[in-house]
């Protein structure tokens, strides 16, 4: 077992829904275990500000079902510095603690692991992104939220879609991965999906949504990752547009609501499962490593390969997606 007896987490990054379950679970685990836990305020920042405060089980009540963060979270240009992490690192030793928790994307993880090899400090990771793109976990907290966010309202938009005939760009986050864009897209009954990953040109598209004129498809939904390389909603449906002036094209970006609300039944269990075993990872020793979830079993991936290495799209419900579109 390891010496650690003073734990703190933080939230950095992005904000995901699920991630107060995971704070909750991180805290109520170290207090079980007759650990001391402290949470840091605004990620990496704070902990060169020194805005750490202990945490009780109490301050973790009511939490569960909230979007968001209580830690809050922030960028820090600071950190990116040698003087800064310094500071962070003796606030920490102010404090005493010896172990870290970091919930959040590729940049948290990289933060975490440059920390961890220039002071020596215990670091694990959780996955906190809407965007599940993380190497080493078939889900990411907060991903399963923003995807039924984002089906709920195309759902709605699809009514009004059909009431008037239209074709309808809806653009969802997913600057670099298409994980939202697919399960949207699969889930939602779209016509056609825009992937980062996946080249699909305007005329390909065009074809597409003729054919389905031809069958007498009174109205489509097409799906646009942010990121994909034919630029966002509103460039693509002028493109549409263009080559096809009898199309009623609509266009609708989602946004950040895909960030907010109150997290599913499932990432209030992912989480909850993943702030336990990150407790008790450091518990164990362990140290540089980010917490996953494959096939249903808790999974631990070094911080590099979760860095580097690229998740792909699962290939299948690519070419299922394209066959069901029809």
């Amino acid at each position: 077992m390891s010496s650690v007896k003073r734990i703190a987490v933080l939230t950095s990054g992005g904000d995901a829904p699920g991630m107060n379950a995971a704070i909750r679970a991180v805290v109520r685990t170290c207090v079980y275990h007759d650990l001391h836990v402290y949470g840091v305020i605004r990620g990496f920042d704070g902990l060169i500000k020194g805005d750490i405060k202990r945490l009780e089980a109490r301050d973790v009540a009511n939490i569960i079902q909230r979007g968001g963060t209580i830690l809050k979270t922030a960028r820090s240009d600071s950190f990116e510095t040698k003087e800064g992490r310094q500071i962070a690192y003796e606030n920490l030793l102010a404090n005493d603690i010896d172990g870290l928790i970091v919930i959040g994307g590729n940049g948290t993880y990289a933060g975490g692991l440059q920390f961890m090899q220039e002071f020596n400090l215990p670091v694990v990771g959780m996955p906190g992104t809407i965007d599940n793109d993380i190497f080493g976990t078939d889900y990411c907290i907060g991903f399963d939220t923003a995807i039924n966010t984002a089906v709920d309202a195309v759902d709605k938009i699809r009514d009004t879609a059909d009431s008037h005939n239209r074709i309808f760009f809806i653009e969802v986050m997913g600057r670099h991965s298409g994980f939202i864009a697919l399960h949207t897209g699969v889930s939602s009954g779209a016509g056609a999906i825009f992937l980062p990953e996946r080249e699909m040109s305007i005329e390909e598209l065009t074809d597409l949504l003729r054919k389905s004129a031809k069958r007498q498809k009174l109205f489509n939904l097409v799906i646009v990752a942010e990121g994909n390389k034919n630029g966002d909603a509103n460039e693509i449906a002028k493109q549409v547009k263009v080559l096809n002036p009898e199309f009623d094209v609509r266009v609708s970006v989602i946004g950040h609501l895909q960030r907010g609300g109150s997290p599913s039944a499932m990432d209030r269990v992912l989480a909850s499962r993943m702030g336990h075993s990150a407790v008790q990872a450091l518990m164990r020793g362990e140290s540089g490593v980010a917490i996953g979830l494959i096939n249903d079993k808790i999974t631990f991936t070094p911080f590099h390969d979760a860095i580097h290495k690229r998740k792909t799209l699962n290939k299948e419900l690519v070419k299922m997606a394209e066959i069901l579109a029809m």
